[in-house]
């Protein structure tokens, strides 16, 4: 059976002036401003679509990557995991980087990588994403 998560956001005004704020539904986590200039300029304190996107996106690898790992026999010590969703306006979401900094006793550097590569394919929210034309990886094993 499927999970559903909700958020909704509330926008007043136009699009250059306006704003909105978006709501965690299904945790509660709160509640978050958002405004054209926080996602297309600075970020001034506000979120935009592309920072949650990079959330979802940098949280859903970390789970995919160890689920990954797993099933190979292996436990991480540490995996960090940072999206960067590049937004160019009048465009839209450009490009997407992973950048997977992990932690890993007895992998090897071919083995690290290879797992990489396929829990970036195998991310549920890497395939929702497969839109944009360019996500890459840059995967460090420390």
């Amino acid at each position: 059976m499927p999970t559903t998560r909700t958020a909704h956001t509330v926008w007043t005004g136009d699009l250059p002036s306006g704003k909105g704020e978006v709501s965690f539904d299904s945790s509660g986590l709160g509640t978050y401003d958002v405004t054209w200039k926080a996602r297309a300029e600075q970020s001034s304190g506000m979120t935009s679509p592309e920072e949650l996107i990079a959330a979802a996106h940098s949280a859903c690898f970390s789970m995919a990557f160890s689920n990954a790992l797993g099933e190979e026999g292996t436990t991480p010590e540490r995996v960090e995991t940072k999206a960067e969703v590049d937004f160019q306006p009048g465009t839209g979401i450009t490009a997407i980087r992973l950048v997977l900094d992990a932690t890993i006793p007895g992998i090897s550097e071919e083995d690290f990588q290879r797992i990489a590569e396929a829990a970036k394919v195998g991310c549920p929210v890497s395939q929702a994403l497969a839109g944009v034309k360019d996500i890459s990886l840059t995967a460090t094993l420390s």
